[in-house]
């Protein structure tokens, strides 16, 4: 052991969050069953290129109704 090592510092956020995994055990696999629910989904690309075709141009200011002359 050297001589002038300070004990390991941990941030009260990284105590609380060993704390919580400790406790719940399947917090991550909870977190990831949430991921997967949310983000982690198949694209279809055809389907995706024929949405991003479909596009209609906006106009330039679009809080304009009609002429204005």
């Amino acid at each position: 052991m050297h001589l002038f090592r300070r004990p390991d510092y941990q941030s009260d956020a990284t105590q609380f969050i060993n704390q919580l995994k400790a406790e719940k055990p399947d917090l991550q696999a909870r977190q990831r069953q949430g991921r997967e629910l949310l983000w982690d989904k198949a694209v279809d690309r055809q389907a995706w290129e024929g949405y991003k075709a479909a596009r209609v141009a906006q106009k330039p200011y679009v809080y304009q109704t009609g002429d204005t002359k």
